[in-house]
């Protein structure tokens, strides 16, 4: 199941560290581009917020957001040129960590299209100036800039409304063998911003890229506070928890504070990065409550 839940982030969130968020295009579009191809979920959101919608006329088929998206059986992870040319686009917006994606962006500027190569966000002002590249790309920076400050405004009144006072421990489940995140993760500086602390960041040297596997020992003495699952989707459940060996024993089992996080947004670095601030500060809430 990791493997599913890894190839969403790479998708949503462009995973890379050879590129730097500091090439985004940060060019005004000379000629507004009328044909888009979006390759990646998380730029197909940030095009319909911005406005940019009636441009898109194909998405990837990760790209389930918004409905109105033209989805189609176009590939984020491993593109192809012939496919692309068949929709005649002016400007195609590639995932970074897409396979072969320089020598697609190579192959498709030959043929005088325009690519926007989508770089990873590692924090909040960079997937801000990644909302304003795409504006300035495609003709729309207005809507960029004004989707970046419904984003700020929304942030800040969920991360003041529920941010802890004193360090809550808890634990991201990305899938039931226990991949996780740490902080040095986009999505854990997400909840780091509510001041709890993570059980994983003592591992953080087990992957460079932030995704270290857990023993189900490690977790049972970190004994979290609170269990955020990822896998949710994929039918894990307080009730499935706490039939783990030992798991019965955690606090956030026995307190029952296991929360189940939406599908895709936690892994989409658009603009509903708003709602997953406000999902979490609302669990928080809840779980104070509780209590």
């Amino acid at each position: 199941m990791f493997k599913q839940v890894r190839f969403k982030i790479l998708v949503g969130v462009a995973i890379i560290s050879a590129l730097s968020i500091s090439t985004l295009p940060t060019y005004a579009a000379t000629a507004i581009p009328k044909r888009i191809i979006s390759l990646s979920p998380s730029a197909t959101e940030t095009l319909f917020a911005i406005g940019a919608g009636k441009q898109v006329i194909a998405v990837d088929d990760l790209s389930n957001y918004p409905t109105t998206a033209p989805i189609t059986k176009l590939s984020a992870f491993s593109p192809n040129v012939e496919a692309l040319l068949n929709y005649r686009p002016d400007l195609v917006i590639l995932n970074a960590d897409a396979t072969k994606a320089l020598d697609i962006k190579v192959a498709l500027e030959k043929l005088k299209i325009s690519v926007f190569l989508e770089k990873a966000p590692l924090n909040l002002k960079q997937a801000y100036a990644e909302v304003t590249a795409l504006g300035r790309a495609t003709g729309n920076l207005t809507g960029a800039q004004s989707t970046i400050s419904n984003m700020k405004s929304r942030i800040s009144s969920a991360v003041k409304s529920a941010k802890k006072s004193k360090k809550i421990s808890f634990f991201h489940e990305l899938d039931n063998t226990l991949y996780t995140a740490t902080s040095d993760t986009f999505i854990g500086k997400v909840y780091k911003d509510f001041n709890l602390s993570n059980v994983a960041d003592p591992a953080a040297s087990a992957d460079s890229a932030g995704y270290p596997q857990l023993q189900s020992e490690y977790l049972i003495k970190a004994n979290p506070k609170i269990i955020f699952l990822s896998d949710a989707q994929y039918g894990e459940s307080l009730m499935s928890v706490s039939k783990r060996p030992g798991w019965n024993g955690i606090s956030a089992v026995k307190t029952k504070s296991v929360i189940a996080l939406p599908e895709d947004i936690p892994s989409r670095w658009g603009p509903r990065l708003a709602d997953f601030y406000e999902f979490i500060a609302k669990s928080l809430s809840e779980i104070g409550k509780s209590k």
